[in-house]
């Protein structure tokens, strides 16, 4: 998803607003004073864009960009975090040594951002530093590692990611890798699981302090990241099975586990696994997915992409879900767990977007559809941001006894 999404960026000439969502005042009040955290901005996609200015407000409509900051200040966004993303590429030496070499330009960008910014933005490394910004009205930025491929088969990297300011990293992408085995590759399991360095980056992982994702890992990765872990885990961005059947989502029995662990689930956005397409619309987005895997791609050919996409999200315009569909994710864990287990990771610029919640200065749609269900402010507090700090807390001080 990410790989089209990069291929339909393109420069804005002007900037529209995407129309507010309608708020009640109680909701409005709730969402102001809640710590709002997002698990999974793929924003940095963006970033490493010639001329892309995280900085300056840009169009959605025109540039499908979802995140900059200053639309995260008028959704009331206060963190999110960066994700330092690559699809995974060959796991020879030199690939590895390339993998490690992009990575590290995507944490130098990221950086870059929030020192040129320091009225607006902020480094977060704990939950002390999340709440210190909010209340300094600064937007905390927070990294998440997608994919460990850049750890490659050295595990002091891991300490070298840390220290730039890793808090988290998603075990792997939608292929196997060193590490463990996807959810989604096609060539089926590697490992059954974890491999033997997969085990050892876990525990590493758990001694420096960095939350483990089992987003997009395999059903037995997950299971055996649960019986070797010694701290919560999280999901960063993962929605349930029972509501959406396929590979990425997490069943029952799985997020009943994940609360055993301490850990939490955090939403995602992204339509495909919200609600599953019609048998027609995911046809006609497979033979779009053909096209997009084509190098060299002209401008022309890019745009005539963007038309095609237009188009199809026209055509099957019933099929994409809505706010209220994405909540009742968010609220099948709640019923299967508690309140204390659940976050939102939505994806943004990596494919995330419901009807009624197209970029990030609309956020507010959550908060008004939980206070319609009856949710509390301290139930939302700890859906928006109060659960992963408190995960962020136990991985920070479990490293200690390690």
């Amino acid at each position: 998803m990410k790989r089209f999404l990069l291929l339909l960026l393109v420069p804005a000439l002007t900037h529209a607003q995407l129309a507010p969502p309608v708020m009640s005042d109680k909701a409005k009040k709730i969402h102001a004073a809640a710590l709002t955290i997002d698990t999974h901005a793929d924003v940095p996609i963006n970033m490493m864009k010639p001329g892309f200015d995280v900085a300056v407000e840009h169009d959605f409509e025109k540039e499908r960009s979802q995140i900059d900051f200053p639309r995260m200040i008028r959704g009331g966004m206060d963190g999110m975090f960066f994700a330092v993303y690559l699809g995974q590429g060959k796991r020879t030496e030199a690939a590895n040594a390339e993998a490690k070499k992009k990575a590290l330009a995507i944490f130098d960008k990221i950086h870059e951002a929030v020192k040129a910014n320091p009225q607006t933005a902020g480094l977060a490394i704990t939950s002390k530093d999340a709440y210190r910004l909010q209340k300094e009205g600064k937007r905390a930025v927070f990294i998440g590692m997608e994919n460990g491929w850049p750890v490659g088969k050295d595990l002091t990297n891991l300490k070298l990611y840390y220290d730039l300011g890793l808090r988290y990293i998603t075990l792997s992408h939608s292929l196997n890798n060193d590490i463990c085995d996807s959810s989604t590759d096609g060539d089926g399991p590697e490992y059954n699981g974890l491999s033997a360095f997969g085990e050892e980056v876990v525990k590493e992982m758990n001694r420096l302090g960095i939350m483990v994702d089992i987003s997009h890992v395999s059903d037995s990765t997950f299971y055996d990241v649960i019986k070797l872990t010694k701290a919560p885990v999280i999901a960063s961005h993962s929605s349930c099975r029972a509501l959406c059947d396929v590979p990425r989502n997490m069943t029952d029995d799985m997020i009943k586990t994940l609360a055993k662990n301490g850990g939490v689930i955090q939403i995602n956005f992204v339509p495909g696994f919200v609600k599953k397409p019609s048998e027609p619309h995911e046809m006609s987005l497979k033979a779009l997915r053909l096209k997009i895997r084509q190098t060299d791609l002209s401008d022309a050919d890019k745009k005539a992409l963007r038309d095609e996409m237009k188009a199809i999200d026209e055509k099957y315009k019933a099929d994409k879900p809505t706010v209220q569909e994405a909540v009742d994710h968010i609220e099948h864990v709640i019923k299967l767990t508690s309140v204390e287990h659940v976050g939102i990771g939505m994806d943004m610029d990596g494919g995330g977007e419901v009807v009624g919640l197209q970029d990030v200065s609309q956020i507010g749609a959550i908060t008004e559809e939980l206070v319609k269900r009856g949710y509390s402010a301290n139930d939302i507090e700890k859906i928006w941001g109060g659960n992963i700090m408190r995960v962020l807390d136990q991985v920070e001080k479990a490293a200690g006894n390690i």
